[in-house]
């Protein structure tokens, strides 16, 4: 036992006396805004009976009983989370059921907050309800008059265009240089950014939003579910087309279905949850993020449940939507805002197939959302669903597609695609390195002012035939070379029948690679993309973007050749020593800077070619 001495007793006690004296500071978890109907987490004992609102089967939400087990206080930042059990013959087998998530729950007939959180593998049907507080004070925040250029709410006073202006949508952005912009790479950041994945010492997390898909093959999905899974949403091939049913309900209702739609028309992806309560023109939702993104644009839709389907693992609702009404405005920690009067942002796509003869569907129409991450990624995946679904052969195809991106401001852009499917149609991952998918992303992604995008229309022509050749292999006729003179490289090229193919091409080296050991790389054609500078406003982007291959049917020699700068979107090549300490300003920060020269040669070729190679030449000096 420690003795404190009379003075330090003294100490003491007047320290107690003063923090007594002190108010008490209780952090608010409840949220700051009230309604007369509404009930506080202080208010909420354990015991208490009550019930929610849902829909089971169409589109009239039906009550299920809950009683309240207790309350986690400060469960999420400043949020606390209300634990229910719930009673129902259907959710007695289905237990937590995604789709469910928003569902309103009521004691005394005041709502306490959504249904919103559970508990994977549960044998339960214990569910997590965030606080209605909490939900409200997303309702009360202000929303800025334009997201992207684009207005956020609909206002008849004024034309529905975009401008130039307006506040830029960070969520989901790609960072780092245009030029290197690939959408694998964009789904990889977002995947570090936002770290979804739930601790096995954590189980308990919200209730997931299924990502119900409609029109699409199983492969398009699969590469959905690995893009989209970052963003918290779950991929599942259990929804429908958005058909508009004339009976469907023009309006939400509390406990009614509520989708978000990322894709609709001849294919259709749609987040489905429910609705927590509507208060005029807006209403809040799901009681947890869809994806976190702040403000934003998203369609929604008036949703018809088909079905619970029980699963031991996480069951779910089966739906689709059957009238479009509205856009998601804001998805925070809380809930999701959605605006029956919001214009959602959309860009209307389609897809014509040539070449796939007695194929029944050749004409696709879509809208994707005006995303700058769910746009490109949308675009890729729906077209190479498309592809799939129309023209799936076990043969070699190659083919060509222009497509016409059109570009407020801008016009019509022209963009072409080119390529070679050993063995079978060109699969939706194909899709994803296309100039197309990558002009969209990179146009969204732009760090210089806002774009919109009004529509893009691809035609696609198919040749099924085996009239390709394979690049076996390349040698160097002579391998030390002296700097200044040339190389040979023999090409060995593979038809599909007859003999073998040869072509030498001649490849000037430069005398200042004297010394070096030079490596040259064989692709095809449409594989290598052009020389450009990274652009330094929109107007280079949109430069940098019209033919950014060389010609399909060739192979490219490429190797580099030395040291060159870049500035203000050009490039200068092959520049002698001291140049870049010469150019490099003595008052400004904006410089010249370093850009790696790489030379192409192109050999013309009759058909496409697959496969590449490189080889490697010793350069001498001319002294030797």
């Amino acid at each position: 036992m420690i003795r404190l001495s009379p003075s330090r007793t003294l100490i003491a006690a007047t320290i107690a006396g003063l923090l007594a004296s002190l108010p008490l500071v209780k952090v608010s978890a409840d949220g700051r805004t009230n309604r007369p109907n509404v009930m506080s987490v202080s208010e909420i004992k354990p015991g208490m009976k009550g019930y929610g609102l849902t829909v089971f089967e169409g589109t009239k939400p039906e009550r299920f009983d809950v009683e309240v087990i207790g309350v986690l206080p400060n469960f999420a930042p400043r949020q606390e989370l209300i634990l229910i059990k719930t009673k129902h013959p259907r959710l007695d087998v289905t237990k937590v059921v995604a789709g469910m998530s928003g569902s309103p729950i009521y004691i005394n007939d005041k709502m306490i907050g959504a249904y919103a959180y559970g508990w994977s593998f549960g044998d339960e049907p214990v569910a997590g309800v965030t606080p209605i507080r909490a939900m409200l004070d997303d309702i009360e925040r202000p929303l800025p008059k334009e997201l992207d250029g684009w207005p956020v709410l609909f206002d008849p006073k004024s034309p529905r265009v975009a401008s130039n202006k307006g506040e830029g949508g960070a969520g989901n952005r790609y960072q780092g240089s245009l030029k290197d912009y690939s959408l694998e790479h964009h789904a990889q950041q977002i995947a570090q950014q936002r770290n979804t994945g739930v601790s096995p010492q954590s189980p308990l997390q919200p209730v997931a939003t299924p990502l119900l898909f409609g029109g699409m093959t199983p492969g398009a999905i699969a590469l959905a579910n690995e893009l989209l899974e970052p963003l918290g949403l779950t991929s599942l091939q259990a929804g429908g087309g958005g058909t508009q049913k004339a009976d469907a309900p023009k309006r939400f209702e509390d406990g009614g279905a509520l989708g978000v739609q990322l894709i609709r028309g001849d294919m259709n992806a749609m987040g489905l949850g429910t609705v927590t309560r509507v208060e005029g023109d807006k209403l809040l939702g799901f009681g947890h993020p869809m994806m976190n993104s702040g403000v934003t644009n998203l369609p929604t839709a008036v949703g018809e449940v088909l079905w619970f389907l029980a699963s031991s693992q996480r069951s779910f609702k089966i739906g689709m939507g059957v009238r479009d009404v509205g856009a998601l405005v804001s998805d925070r920690q809380a809930s999701i805002v959605v605006s029956h009067s919001a214009v959602p942002h959309v860009i209307p796509v389609s897809l014509k197939i040539k070449g796939a003869a007695g194929a029944p569907y050749t004409d696709w129409n879509f809208e994707v959302t005006h995303d700058k991450f769910m746009a490109p990624t949308f675009v890729a995946i729906a077209l190479g669903s498309a592809l799939q679904a129309a023209a799936s052969e076990h043969q070699d195809v190659s083919y060509t597609a222009t497509s016409k991106l059109k570009v407020r401001g801008f016009g019509e852009l022209s963009i072409d695609d080119y390529g070679v499917a050993v063995g079978g149609t060109p699969e939706p991952r194909d899709f994803l390195r296309s100039n197309l998918v990558y002009a969209v992303g990179v146009l969204l992604n732009n760090p210089w002012r806002p774009v919109a995008i009004e529509s893009a229309n691809m035609e696609i022509d198919l040749h099924y035939s085996r009239d390709l050749l394979r690049l076996r292999g390349a040698e160097v006729m002579e391998r030390e070379v002296l700097a200044g003179e040339d190389a040979h490289v023999r090409l060995t090229l593979l038809p599909f029948a007859g003999p073998a193919i040869t072509r030498v091409v001649t490849v000037h080296v430069p005398k200042y690679l004297a010394g070096e050991k030079l490596t040259i790389e064989i692709q095809p054609g449409y594989m290598v993309q052009r020389a450009h500078a990274s652009p330094d406003s929109l107007a280079q982007t949109v430069e940098n973007l019209q033919n950014p291959t060389y010609p399909p049917k060739s192979v490219v020699l490429s190797y580099v050749s030395g040291d060159g700068l870049a500035f203000k979107g050009r490039i200068a090549e092959d520049l002698p020593p001291g140049v870049m300490e010469t150019m490099r300003p003595t008052t400004s920060t904006v410089a010249p800077e370093p850009y790696r020269s790489q030379t192409d040669q192109v050999v013309p070729l009759d058909d496409f070619v697959v496969g590449g190679d490189s080889v490697t030449v010793q350069v001498k000096s001319a002294l030797h």
